[in-house]
């Protein structure tokens, strides 16, 4: 059943109030906001190109390879990936072509560090690390500084936003324009927070130079009788003018594995809401388990489904009529995002020691 609109009755978002006061002391405490271009300017790690990403999937074409740390990180694990040209149709921000991912963080020594955005150089190969956070003030008004604990499967640059997905909480939405820079980042890499002068007036970030605050939530509810919809990964879905914004499901056994097809304004690059002020999607049963991320290129849908411990498998078609491409992917992959200029599809597989930010042709699953 539809809702004006073009959604359909059974799940739906509602957006949070915006976090601005709490964004803007923050940002005070931090002596104001940076901006994009000085995060690019100032990238600290390298990547390697891989031959082995491109030997360990059918359809990689290109392969990058995280640094050693992060290759053999246990603690964080990458999940979702957009690009510039998700952001902008040009497909460069600040003049550069850049690759996001995400990833969270498994619980050590009793520590969560939350989740985090990775921003790539694809021709300097230059890399950095950014911190989500939240910011909050106590009921005596002091500000507090708490990580994002979300497993971040999916994200989206639409815009100035990013949308990382947050599974059974919907997602969250982060402007570009609220990077800060935190002075304090290698002395208290296991704290998070904002202290007193007596603990020397710092705020502490796990260590990260970045941070970015979450400046909505788009929390997902779900009408009665009805099955609530998961957000595992986020893509720009480029089926419709303006572009929307497809979110679907990982589910095993008898989950559901639904995808949604969302609506942004073309102003806001924010979910459209109806005049109850909520969002809801159009519905369709993908019928696949195990799916990590999908994305709509030329007209049919690519999905990536892990298998284990063996190479990824790539679908494409319309969902209920699915053709499978076994072996395309490293083993691990994980979200998808669409370059349309250069026809490729880009993914980032999770498992230590073969970590690969990668691109395949789309053509080769024609």
């Amino acid at each position: 059943m539809e809702q004006p609109g073009g959604g359909t009755v059974g799940v739906h978002l509602e957006r949070s109030e915006e976090h601005g006061v709490q964004i803007d002391l923050l940002a005070e405490r931090l002596g104001g906001r940076t901006t994009l271009g000085a995060l690019l300017d100032d990238l600290k790690f390298t990547a390697t190109p891989s031959l082995r990403g491109r030997l360990a999937g059918r359809a990689v074409q290109r392969a990058i390879a995280f640094d050693r740390h992060d290759q053999a990180d246990r603690v964080w694990w990458p999940q979702g990936v957009t690009t510039s040209a998700d952001a902008d149709p040009t497909g460069t921000v600040e003049g550069r072509r850049v690759v996001v991912t995400t990833w969270y963080a498994k619980a050590e020594a009793g520590v969560g560090r939350g989740s985090r955005l990775t921003f790539l150089d694809l021709d300097t190969l230059r890399y950095r690390h950014v911190l989500l956070v939240e910011p909050v003030v106590d009921a005596e008004g002091r500000l507090e500084l708490r990580p994002v604990r979300i497993h971040a499967g999916g994200v989206v640059w639409a815009g100035p936003w990013f949308h990382v997905a947050a599974t059974a909480r919907g997602f969250v939405s982060c402007h570009v324009g609220d990077l800060m820079r935190v002075a304090d980042d290698n002395a208290h890499p296991d704290e998070i927070g904002v202290f007193d002068e007596e603990s020397g007036g710092r705020v502490s970030s796990f260590g990260h130079h970045y941070v970015l605050p979450v400046r909505f939530a788009h929390r997902a509810y779900s009408d009665e009788g009805n099955v609530p919809l998961r957000y595992s990964f986020l893509s720009l879905d480029r089926s419709t003018q303006p572009p929307g914004l497809l979110a679907g499901e990982y589910g095993r056994n008898d989950q559901s594995t639904r995808l949604a097809q969302f609506d942004l304004d073309a102003e806001t690059w924010l979910p459209q809401t109806d005049e109850s002020g909520l969002s809801r999607p159009v519905l369709h049963e993908a019928g696949t388990v195990q799916m990590q991320g999908a994305v709509i290129a030329r007209g049919r849908h690519h999905i990536s489904v892990s298998r284990g411990p063996s190479p990824g498998t790539i679908f494409t078609g319309q969902p209920g009529r699915l053709r499978r491409h076994r072996f395309a992917t490293p083993m691990g992959p994980e979200d998808l995002s669409y370059w349309p200029e250069t026809d490729t599809l880009w993914s980032v597989s999770e498992w230590p020691r073969t970590r690969w930010i990668y691109s395949m042709r789309r053509s080769w699953f024609d």
